[in-house]
């Protein structure tokens, strides 16, 4: 198969890029492309840290705050309330400028380069946490933390001042 055949396979198996790639496709476009990420720092009226468990492939088991990857023609914005809304289950308020951009180059290659914006963000102060029957080990358990754990995942590490120290 020739790289234009190659091409065209490739863009009959996407739908729509704006709701996401098929996984194989994703994972292949991250190998050879860096990928734009949204980060929310969330604190609470204490100075807590909103942050929600995660266990995966590529990051490992650990804390992380939570974000996600923008999509084809999303805004940063559009991203930062449907990570909102998906990983905490409420939409939010943000600072309309990040407070860090930060670079992340792995060793591997899979999800291996990003780019992060990270948004100060606000919840409602009537906001609780639902857990909806997850457990503090089980991915996208939320908990609010007063200083950054020691086992915050380890891409993450870059944010550890943010969660400790930022106001």
């Amino acid at each position: 198969m020739n790289t234009k055949s190659a091409i065209n396979f490739l863009e009959e198996q996407i739908t729509d890029a704006r709701k996401g790639l098929p996984e194989e496709i994703f994972l292949f476009a991250s190998s050879i492309t860096p990928l734009v990420n949204v980060e929310l720092l969330i604190k609470d009226e204490n100075g807590r840290t909103l942050l929600s468990w995660r266990d995966d492939k590529y990051a490992g088991k650990g804390w992380h705050i939570p974000g996600g990857i923008v999509r084809f023609k999303e805004s940063l914005e559009e991203r930062i309330q449907k990570v909102a809304k998906e990983e905490i289950g409420t939409q939010i308020e943000f600072e309309p400028n990040p407070i860090a951009i930060k670079q992340v180059i792995l060793e591997q290659n899979t999800r291996g380069h990003s780019l992060a914006f990270m948004y100060k963000c606000f919840l409602n102060s009537k906001y609780t946490l639902e857990n909806k029957g997850l457990t503090e080990k089980d991915a996208g358990y939320l908990k609010w933390h007063e200083f950054c754990p020691n086992n915050l995942i380890k891409v993450q590490e870059i944010y550890r001042e943010f969660i400790n120290d930022y106001k």
